[in-house]
């Protein structure tokens, strides 16, 4: 009934899941990660406590393998589980049940050199390996790959009931908004169309308001960008006509109107002091805000 994959950036110590399914609200029930410990991915028939368990478990060094046997030890229900872990540090160690093997469809697991994916109820086995494939090989921040993933996935073929949510969650020591939860994106699509559309859609929204600039992302506020952006600020009223007059290009008073007017566009975290401008940001203001 679902497909995810887990995967973690060594040279970042991200660590993430991305998931798909025919199920409501699904990433609240499978995803679950701890910035420098591991992610886990919890399906089938879920038992979220396997994934704050195993954590715990990982956290106190205990390899994947182990904490997979400790967990499916105590469970009865263990045949109707599946299950991945992935470690910071790149062990891995995955478990599909008999009962989940007998479901319609298929149920398979692939594993890569920094990601692993795994799915039952799925039109082929081949979803997985698909998803690792594209992962491995797409361009993109961490974030992007893993939605590359799941796209992959459903060019294979997906689930066989179709689609209706996705998630994403990535997890990173001094992520966050204002660099203090750990977790870098948080994205649950509960109930959609195309919900992994719509995860990337709101992905590149999170991105700009929760993000910091990319330094080689900043130009001059230049004499071809500086009428643009005064004329935007008098006509969303944050700047008086007379300023325009001035003859700073991009003196103090525009400096304070842009970040009046990044603060309100929820542009929180790109917002600048000097005549800089993120060229992401800039461009997303000419998309919703015209010429």
């Amino acid at each position: 009934m679902t497909y995810s994959i887990l995967a973690r950036e060594p040279e970042t110590g991200a660590l993430g899941i991305a998931v798909q399914s025919k199920f409501p609200g699904v990433a609240n029930l499978i995803c679950h990660g701890r910035a420098g410990v591991g992610v886990i991915a919890t399906q089938a028939f879920s038992n979220p406590d396997h994934g704050t368990k195993g954590l715990d478990l990982l956290a106190l060094g205990v390899p994947p393998e182990t904490v997979l046997d400790l967990l499916l030890a105590e469970d009865q229900a263990r045949g109707e589980r599946q299950i991945a872990i992935l470690a910071a540090d790149g062990r891995a160690a995955q478990h599909t049940g008999a009962a989940v093997e007998s479901w319609d469809g298929a149920a398979s697991v692939a594993f890569g050199e920094d990601a692993l994916a795994h799915g039952n109820s799925l039109t082929s086995e081949d979803v997985p390996a698909a998803m690792v494939a594209r992962f491995e090989s797409a361009t993109g921040d961490f974030q992007e790959r893993l939605i590359a993933a799941l796209v992959a996935g459903e060019e294979a073929g997906g689930e066989l009931r179709g689609v209706q949510s996705a998630g994403l969650q990535v997890f990173l020591a001094g992520a966050g908004y204002g660099g203090r939860q750990g977790k870098a994106v948080d994205i649950s699509i509960y109930d959609h169309t195309d919900p992994i559309s719509e995860l990337s859609r709101c992905y590149r929204l999170h991105r700009l308001s929760y993000f910091g600039s990319d330094p080689d992302n900043l130009v001059q506020i230049d004499s071809k960008i500086a009428p643009y952006l005064i004329r935007l600020l008098m006509r969303e009223g944050y700047l008086d006509p007379d300023s325009s007059k001035s003859a700073d290009i991009w003196g103090p008073d525009k400096i304070a109107a842009m970040a009046r007017f990044m603060g309100v566009e929820n542009y929180d975290n790109r917002i600048r002091d000097d005549d800089l401008i993120d060229t992401e940001v800039l461009s997303d203001i000419r998309a919703r805000k015209g010429s």
